[in-house]
């Protein structure tokens, strides 16, 4: 048996990636996206009759509605090989637009719904600003699942479980990135501050008996994937997965719901007040939030451009 193997024992597997064709060989549950992987995928020549298919049949639409319904192309494809669910993301460029967000969420549950997908197989993928949890409560009470990304903060965290997100991604590797540009140096899986906040948001949740579902995301290495062993869900790219599968390391739990209940935990609260002025006073999580949005929304103007080329091809 090998790691991949072994780590799906106790957690559930995602793979984190628009390359369809690649997540075959990896058995996923489910999968997710981005507007950075999507752009990627379209640039492979294997995709590019996506985009031009997709284009072609609605070359009149707006941009963004075109944009939705590639996204969707592209999320029908993955729901084709994962029997599971595939996370969708609203453009980034709306993460500080509640009303926005959460009109753009119902367009590509739409488009879903359209290809014969119910929302029990989507989940919308939303930056954890103030405005965007506020944005996937009311899309949680619609009935329309949310997988609250870019999340780097305890407060962030929080704030999801109470809003009654149904999935969030804490980002482990861009946080470890923060800590070792600011300290000179690597980590050990057991010290690696990204590593250390999953845990801590882990054992909130558990303590607690929240529903919302702890995905651990953006690795950088499989020692960070062993180390949250028993998380509810981990996404982790191809590369990463075909480490793991070349790999016949033991993988005992490192997460247990059982032990967590136990742990003597303060329960929190945060109002907006309070939530802003806690992500503010965390150094690393104001600037990797600014950066993600920053980063993904060039990438969704990046997705623009390439429909627009095609459009006048």
């Amino acid at each position: 048996m090998n790691a991949l193997e072994r780590l799906r024992q106790c957690t559930t597997v995602v793979a984190d990636t628009g390359d369809f064709h690649a997540m075959r060989a990896y058995s996923p549950r489910d999968a997710t996206t981005n507007p950075t992987l999507i752009v990627k995928a379209v640039a492979r020549p294997q995709y590019q009759g996506l985009l031009a298919e997709t284009v072609a049949a609605h070359r009149g639409e707006a941009l963004a509605q075109l944009t939705d319904r590639l996204l969707v192309r592209f999320g029908c494809e993955i729901l084709a090989i994962v029997p599971g669910r595939v996370s969708t993301e609203v453009d980034a460029r709306l993460s500080f637009d509640t009303a926005g967000t959460v009109d753009r969420a119902r367009r590509i549950i739409e488009r879903y719904a359209e290809a014969g997908i119910g929302r029990d197989r989507v989940m919308i993928k939303i930056a954890a600003t103030w405005e965007g949890i506020r944005a996937a409560e009311r899309l949680e009470a619609e009935g329309i699942h949310c997988n609250l990304t870019l999340l780097f903060s305890f407060a962030q965290a929080v704030a999801c479980a109470d809003a009654g997100v149904t999935l969030i991604s804490p980002f482990v590797g861009r946080i470890m990135d923060w800590y070792r540009k600011r300290d000179g140096h690597d980590f050990a899986p057991e010290q690696d501050p990204g590593v250390l906040s999953v845990r801590r948001i882990f054992d909130y949740y558990k303590k607690f008996g929240y529903a919302t579902e702890v995905m651990g995301a953006s690795f950088r290495n499989t020692g960070q994937i062993l180390a949250l062993a028993g998380c509810d869900l981990l996404t982790i790219s191809p590369e990463l997965l075909e480490q793991l599968r070349q790999s016949d390391v033991q993988v005992p739990r490192q997460l247990d719901a059982d032990r967590a209940r136990t742990l003597a935990i303060e329960r929190v609260r945060f109002d907006e007040k309070h939530f802003r002025f806690a992500v503010n006073e965390d150094a690393m999580a104001t600037e990797k939030l600014a950066e993600g949005i920053r980063l993904f929304a060039a990438d969704s103007v990046k997705l623009d451009q390439l429909i627009e080329a095609q459009r006048a091809a």
